[in-house]
């Protein structure tokens, strides 16, 4: 199954007999500013247009889990993520489709973790809704409760240890901005750099100007020319485990299985016994 999916094929697949469940997850991080600037609103931004059947989610509520020594957003509570999901219409036996503002971070977090949870269908759409070319609605949709009920996976989930023998026994891609990477600047959190032996793979080097993911073929020779050889073990990291989600879905369109570490940096950089690399040496 693809894992992201057009706006035309979307169009077409709401007008047919089995429409999926639409959530709309727009989200941008907000860091502090001297100006004083309000952090960005999703609900705002849903409530003056949204695909048409399009249920609102929040990933700082419904998609992690409170900010503290995990990162700042780690896994929701299982039973409280389910219980968001059935709030917004999602049952196991009906497809999923996810979209933000375009940037793509937060759909592929929702992505992940219905993924990661055992929902079977779920798809992004391929550079969020500036690629829409219906109307928008303001109408909120009546509410129909799902009956998905998430269950942890097996695989995919990396934790801080498990994170570092990736570095060491696979190949860990760092996603975040190279310059966060190298530790020349960090806006967030308390201490720049990287986990040692990780490899810098900006999960923006991923897209296309219009936030469409580059072809698969494309995407499949980035990553292995970064170390995602044939039969290596790959582990994605970034802030927060948002814009990891990203990559890792950019590595499924190329073919690629990968785990995230879901504290990511945020998680790593917290407890100062944990080592810090610095520069564009993985090491």
């Amino acid at each position: 199954m693809n894992a992201i999916i057009t706006a035309t094929e979307l169009a077409g697949d709401l007008a047919g007999e089995n429409p999926p469940v639409v959530l709309d997850v727009r989200w941008q991080l907000t860091v502090a500013k001297a100006a004083g600037e309000p952090p960005f609103d999703g609900r705002a931004a849903y409530a003056a247009g949204h695909v048409p059947g399009a249920v609102y989610v929040d990933l700082d509520r419904e998609l992690a889990g409170a900010a503290g020594a995990a990162g700042r957003h780690p896994l929701p509570p299982l039973a409280e993520f389910g219980a968001a999901m059935r709030r917004a219409g999602v049952s196991a036996d009906r497809p999923v489709v996810v979209y933000d503002g375009g940037q793509g971070w937060a759909a592929a977090r929702a992505w992940w973790l219905l993924r990661w949870t055992g929902h079977p269908d779920v798809r992004v759409l391929d550079g969020g809704l500036p690629q829409w070319r219906g109307e928008l609605s303001t109408e909120v949709p009546a509410r129909v409760e799902g009956d998905f009920e998430p269950v942890a996976g097996a695989t995919g989930l990396l934790d801080a240890d498990g994170a570092a023998e990736r570095a060491r026994s696979g190949v860990l891609f760092d996603a975040r901005a190279g310059e966060r990477y190298r530790g020349e600047v960090e806006p967030i959190d308390r201490v720049g750099g990287h986990i040692p032996g990780a490899v810098s793979a900006p999960t923006t080097e991923n897209v296309g100007p219009d936030g469409r993911f580059l072809p698969a073929e494309e995407l499949h020779d980035r990553f292995k020319a970064l170390g995602a050889s044939d039969g290596a073990e790959v582990g994605v990291y970034c802030g927060s485990g948002v814009s990891g989600a990203h990559e890792v879905l950019a590595l499924a369109v190329a073919g690629i299985p990968a785990a995230l570490y879901v504290g990511s940096w945020s998680e790593w950089s917290s407890d100062p016994s944990r080592p810090v690399a610095v520069g564009p040496d993985p090491q």
